[in-house]
């Protein structure tokens, strides 16, 4: 009986500390409670407090409303919150923290630009633990157009740990969560165009799990798709790769090939759209190439990947007519790798089709020819400028390419 009135006395005194004190006796008090109470159940939390934690979780959310504009205290009482709504057996912790708004004024703090980016990542961690209390709860937050507050988040953010976490609650609104799936699904693909490189490389890797749940593909995806081949970054390339390589199993294949073959041959307005960075006479002197020629490379090393894991792949790519511009690719001295990687790709298709080897034996002529089919790698180090110039305007087009093929 002492121990309980012990109890209720330390928790009334702590209630009035709080009420009184200062921002910097608020700040110590949360300290404390975050030190002290890691991993607690709710049945233990209730005990510390002589089953009066429910009066302290209020102050807690009162003055987060109060004060999160401004960021006072704001990590530790975000951390505070998280041990309350992490906690098992805690749920009415969680019901209280609804009642007044909480996932609200979360999500509002996602998108203030003063908020620093460690308190973006704690928000993250605490709307993570109302989305793993269930569907529901999934739903209140999408409901709260939580879904874009957590994409924006991530493809703003500077922080890498933020980022992950902005990924990682994506990915669990749209697990078990069937009613918002689908929106997403549609928001990672908005993520797949923005200026951050290491969001894209999330939104890629991310979409590739969601993609499997959604169970269809969006065609609004194929764009954004194969532009991220564009990047000068290889992890976004490389996730640009894999997500092309998925989505090659549903019904936008014949989109995605087309998109493919079409990046072999950048438009004379792309190429003339220069980065404004490359003409500013105060800029470093860059020697990136133009990002539509990292395109035509990456086109054409995924497209050798994609012809050599199917032999129905290779007879629609040579009917949208990829030895054509692949020949084109092979002629673009202005980049090396986008020669080497045409070459490689349509060295296979030559050995593998005596169709396409008739063709490219034709274009090219028996000298350059020969020199392709002895060392395809190589040959941009060892051809002409006339050479390259007539694989650049070779009229390669393999008719009754199924006849041919059979």
């Amino acid at each position: 009986m002492a121990s309980a009135s012990t109890a209720t006395s330390n928790m009334l005194s702590l209630l009035r500390e709080w009420d009184k004190g200062s921002k910097s006796v608020r700040a110590q008090i949360l300290l404390e409670f975050v030190l002290n109470n890691q991993n607690k159940t709710g049945p233990e939390i209730e005990a510390r407090f002589a089953q009066g934690a429910s009066l302290f979780l209020a102050r807690l959310t009162a003055w987060l409303r109060l004060t999160y504009m401004v960021g006072t205290c704001l990590n530790l009482q975000l951390q505070a919150m998280t041990i309350f709504l992490s906690a098992s057996s805690g749920h009415k912790f969680l019901a209280e923290f609804l009642e007044v708004g909480g996932v609200m004024t979360i999500l509002e703090i996602l998108g203030l630009k003063q908020a620093k980016e460690e308190d973006k990542t704690q928000a993250l961690l605490l709307l993570q633990c109302v989305a793993n209390s269930g569907r529901k709860y999934k739903e209140l937050i999408c409901e709260s157009y939580g879904i874009r507050a957590v994409a924006e988040c991530l493809a703003r953010s500077k922080s890498e740990e933020t980022q992950e976490c902005a990924r990682s609650l994506l990915q669990n609104l749209a697990q078990g969560n069937p009613k918002f799936q689908s929106q997403v699904y549609k928001g990672l693909i908005a993520l797949l165009p923005c200026s951050s490189p290491k969001a894209q490389q999330m939104a890629a890797q991310t979409l590739r799990i969601v993609q499997k749940i959604v169970g269809h593909a969006n065609p609004n995806i194929v764009e954004p798709a194969v532009a991220l081949l564009r990047s000068y970054h290889l992890e976004v390339q490389f996730e640009g790769t894999e997500l092309i390589k998925d989505l090659m199993n549903y019904e936008i294949q014949d989109q995605l090939l087309t998109n493919l073959v079409a990046a072999l041959v950048p438009s004379r307005e792309e190429i003339l759209r220069r980065p404004e960075i490359l003409d500013d006479p105060s800029a470093p002197d860059l020697k990136r190439p133009l990002a539509v020629f990292v395109q035509q490379a990456s086109a054409a090393k995924v497209i050798g990947i994609l012809s050599r894991e199917s032999h129905q792949n290779c007879e629609k790519l040579i009917q949208l007519r990829v030895v054509h511009n692949l020949l084109i690719a092979m002629g673009n001295e202005d980049h090396a790798d986008s020669q080497r990687q045409a070459s490689i790709t349509l060295e296979y298709l030559v050995s593998t089709f005596p169709i396409v080897d008739e063709n490219c034996r034709e274009a090219m002529g028996d000298t350059l020819y020969q020199m392709f089919m002895s060392n395809p790698e190589s040959l941009y180090m060892v051809m002409s400028p006339v050479q390259a110039d007539v694989l650049r305007s070779n009229k390669v087009n393999i008719p009754g390419i199924v006849d041919g093929m059979d």
